[in-house]
C-alpha cells in the first residue's frame, strides 16, 4: 500500500526520540481525489490513533494511516532526501488528486481541471483564484479572476503567459481564453 524509504524512517525516527515515549506518526489526507487533495502528516500521541485507523509497522515506529486516506494513498512513497541544508521530505502519491479527465472527456470538464489542478496553485500565492465562466460553442474559454487577482495590474500577463499557455498546451483545442473579470470593482489587488 505504502512505502516508507529507509532515509525516511530513519529522519522520522530520529524525530520520534525527542517526543513523548509512545509517541508515533498518523497520516491522513484532505479532499482526496479532487485538484485540492492534500496530505497531513502528524505527531500521534500514544492512544489518539483512531479505532480505524490502518497501522503500518515501520521497523522503529508505527505509522497509523486513516481509512478514508488508504484508497488515495495507495502506492504512495515516502522519501527524506538529505542536502546541503539538512533534507526534504516528500510524499508522493499518484492517486491522491484522482485522475484527469480523458482526452475525450468535455471541454468544460478538462479546463475546470487544469484550473483546479494548476492554475489555481499558482495564483493562490498571490492571493487569487481563477474560476470558469464558460466555454462557448467556438472553444473560447472565459474565465473570472478573484481574490489578490481581482484588479491586480498583471492579470493580463499572467493570463497570456502563465493561464492561456498552459491551458493551450493541455486542452490544445481551446481556441480563445479571455477574462470576463469587472477589474475596476476589484479593491486590495495582490494581498488583501
Amino acid at each position: 500500500m505504502l512505502t516508507v524509504t529507509p532515509t525516511a524512517r530513519d529522519y522520522f525516527a530520529k524525530l520520534l526520540e525527542e517526543q513523548p515515549e509512545g509517541t508515533q506518526l498518523r497520516l491522513s489526507t484532505r479532499n482526496p481525489g479532487t485538484p485540492a487533495a492534500d496530505v497531513t502528516l502528524n505527531f500521534c500521541p500514544m492512544g489518539e490513533q483512531h479505532a480505524d485507523d490502518e497501522a503500518v509497522d515501520c521497523g522503529v515506529f508505527t505509522l497509523f494511516v486513516s481509512e478514508e486516506s488508504k484508497d488515495a494513498l495507495s502506492g504512495a512513497m515516502i522519501d527524506f532526501e538529505t542536502n546541503a541544508t539538512g533534507g526534504e521530505l516528500s510524499i508522493r502519491a499518484p492517486g491522491l488528486k484522482g485522475q484527469a479527465p480523458d482526452d475525450d472527456a468535455p471541454l468544460h470538464e478538462r479546463v475546470s481541471w487544469v484550473l483546479e489542478s494548476r492554475i489555481n496553485p499558482m495564483v493562490a500565492s498571490h492571493g487569487g483564484v481563477v474560476s470558469l465562466v464558460d466555454v462557448t460553442d467556438e472553444n473560447d474559454v472565459i474565465l473570472r479572476f478573484g481574490g489578490g487577482c481581482h484588479g491586480c495590474g498583471m492579470v493580463d500577463v499572467t493570463l497570456r503567459q502563465g493561464i492561456e499557455t498552459q491551458l493551450r498546451e493541455l486542452v490544445p483545442e481551446i481556441r480563445n481564453v479571455t477574462d470576463g473579470t469587472d477589474h475596476a470593482t476589484g479593491e486590495n489587488p495582490y494581498y488583501a
